[in-house]
């Protein structure tokens, strides 16, 4: 089955494109999405410098109806939040394509990965075209290898947090650093790795079984 990696340019009608551009800074990771018929709910882990200025700037958005914040620490916040404009799930219920999560989006533009057949993967691009969502594909493959255990920006980044030393002990590149070195958030950094090493053990566990 095809998998595709697209990177979405968010309108500037869309709350979450027009915030996340306010506040170039901050980092929205949804975890979850749920669409209705009229409107949409999601929760989401929302990282910035200025955080409570973000919050005010979502909550006083029209289409935001509910706010709720679930836990704050420091710089970053899991909200739930309600919208009357979940345009970003529309083409995905249109097209009937899975959404992977979670996904970052961060400064107008969100990546995606999507698994789906050749078909559905042309309506997905069809859905955003008509709701005036531009993407580009980042990469596609025709077919998922089972001896491949990471992606390739997965594998691009553990090659570099290798050879910064982050698995060095003592560890001589900090997560900060490493995400700096690299040119990403933070928090991407971190959920990319935290990705790649999930699959790396499994796929260890995998091959030597407990005797």
């Amino acid at each position: 089955m095809p998998h595709a990696e697209l990177t979405l340019t968010i309108p500037d009608e869309i709350w979450i494109g027009d915030v996340s551009r306010t506040y170039d800074d901050a980092t929205f990771r949804i975890l979850s999405a749920l669409p209705g018929e009229d409107s949409g709910v999601g929760l989401a882990e929302i990282t910035a410098a200025d955080l409570p200025a973000v919050l005010r700037d979502i909550e006083n958005r029209e289409s935001v109806t509910t706010l709720e914040i679930l836990s704050h620490r420091d710089d970053s916040a899991l909200v739930q939040f309600e919208t009357s404009m979940p345009l970003l799930l529309f083409p995905v219920q249109g097209s009937g394509v899975p959404l992977e999560m979670p996904f970052t989006l961060s400064n107008g533009e969100a990546v995606w990965d999507i698994s789906a057949p050749q078909e559905r993967l042309s309506e997905l691009g069809e859905q955003l075209e008509e709701f005036g969502i531009s993407f580009s594909v980042d990469r596609i493959r025709q077919h998922l290898e089972s001896e491949q255990v990471l992606t390739e920006s997965q594998l691009e980044l553990v090659e570099e947090a290798i050879e910064a030393g982050y698995y060095d002990t003592p560890r001589e590149c900090s997560l900060t650093e490493l995400a700096d070195r690299v040119g990403i958030a933070k928090s991407t950094c971190s959920e990319t790795l935290h990705r790649a090493e999930e699959q790396i053990l499994k796929q260890f566990v995998s091959d030597h079984p407990a005797r």
